[in-house]
């Protein structure tokens, strides 16, 4: 009986999911209407050469037999094409053995996706992968506007020996938005362990600066490379030039490069990028001004987030923008660049460097945790509502396993959550 009940639920669940077919703009009901016709035309064909159908008497424009043939020709070419749309539609989703359910909800995910928000996210590091995870099951209209004065670790070793712009924080993005499900992802997260001039390199970043030289751009070099790993959305630099940070230290110190800041454990009091004038890369500014949603963060503040914001361009269009525009604020602060921050800390770093109207709403964890000796700084407690006028919405955002980071999920549904109810 027990099996009779759950065979009768699992039928009754795929006949719900099989609705989605049904839901608009879903692309199978045009292919079915269309075969309905193909069918009709060729009935209508059949009907002449059998004499089931009078209709001979009331077209004269060409022999009866002549309209006959023309009818079942039509009714066989629009059939056709019903099936090939159908199959266009519902191919690359016919594998192994899906029900009707799998391929209704499927079909009805991707459309979701295809018409979701127009989103951008800005920033790098650890806490954007995270972020764009999330973001990237919900919408395909995403862009990824990457920070490029890295200039520690592999990427920096690239930097300074090929002069090209740093790859790392492009790898791990386009690892992150990718819906590739073979190994590629995994091969371009490899990490050489041993070899001279390999050691310490990663895969996707050598294939990226190869992929630079072979289509003469960096550009054409992150396309190709999305292109390879089935990315949903664009990722795009800040900018092109050649950007260097420096920082004053509140004792009065200078230090020059992103690692070095990070490495100093102090507290910046200022944040330059060198050029100061760096122009913008256009389509991201493009992406800024289009968007319904901007979100800075998460990462490091100084060194990921702050960088991308100081580029007068970038700057510019999210003053410019009417997108809604969301800083993520971190769950936990960072040594070298956030040690001892509450929120209101990092807000007012944003506006210092920026503009006091860069933002219009800040995201915060409220599921504050003893982060423990596995891992370095601690949890941002939670603090006013309402910082220089700018409400904050706080949320468990908290990924349990490392609580030092966002769950992707968890955030992406805030986000999202927050979009869905924002007026201009």
């Amino acid at each position: 009986m027990q099996h009779k009940n759950s065979g009768k639920e699992e039928n009754s669940s795929n006949f719900l999911s099989a609705i989605h077919l049904l839901k608009p703009g879903i692309r199978i009901k045009r292919w079915v209407i269309l075969w309905i016709l193909g069918i009709s035309l060729f009935s209508a064909g059949i009907g002449y050469f059998t004499n089931k159908i009078d209709i001979a008497s009331s077209f004269n424009f060409l022999p009866w037999h002549t309209e006959g043939v023309i009818l079942l020709f039509l009714g066989c070419a629009v059939i056709g094409a019903s099936f090939l749309g159908l199959y266009k539609t519902i191919s690359q989703l016919i594998v192994g053995n899906p029900t009707l359910g799998d391929i209704g909800d499927t079909l009805y995910t991707n459309l979701s996706r295809e018409k979701g928000p127009a989103l951008v996210v800005i920033g790098g590091g650890t806490g954007m992968s995270v972020l764009l995870k999330g973001l990237k099951q919900h919408t395909d209209n995403l862009t990824a506007i990457i920070g490029v004065a890295d200039d520690g670790g592999s990427s920096g070793r690239l930097r300074r020996e090929l002069g090209v712009i740093p790859p790392g924080d492009f790898r791990n993005c386009i690892v992150a938005m990718s819906d590739e499900e073979s190994l590629l992802p995994e091969l371009f997260q490899y990490r050489f362990t041993e070899g001279e001039g390999l050691k310490g390199h990663s895969f996707g970043n050598l294939f990226i600066v190869a992929m630079s030289h072979v289509t003469d751009s960096f550009q054409n070099a992150l396309s190709e490379s999305s292109r390879v790993l089935a990315v949903r959305g664009k990722i795009t630099p800040a900018t092109t030039a050649n950007l260097n940070l420096s920082a004053r230290m509140e004792n009065g110190k200078m230090i020059k490069g992103e690692s070095n800041i990070t490495a100093e454990k102090g507290t910046v009091e200022r944040l330059f990028i060198n050029p100061p004038f760096a122009k913008a890369y256009g389509p991201s500014e493009e992406s800024i001004l289009k968007a319904d949603v901007v979100i800075m963060g998460p990462g490091s503040l100084y060194t990921s987030i702050l960088p991308n914001l100081m580029v007068p361009g970038i700057r510019d269009a999210l003053l410019n923008t009417p997108a809604l525009k969301i800083y993520v604020c971190n769950v936990a602060t960072e040594i070298g660049e956030t040690q001892h921050f509450s929120i209101e800390d990092h807000v007012e770093a944003l506006i210092k460097h920026t503009d006091e109207n860069i933002l219009d709403y800040v995201i915060a964890n409220n599921n504050i945790v003893d982060i423990g000796d596995r891992f370095m700084g601690s949890s941002v407690p939670i603090s006013n509502k309402i910082i220089r006028g700018v409400l904050v919405e706080y949320a468990d955002l908290l990924d349990v396993d490392h609580p030092v980071r966002h769950d992707s999920n968890k955030l992406a549904k805030s986000i999202l959550k927050i979009s869905n109810r924002w007026k201009p």
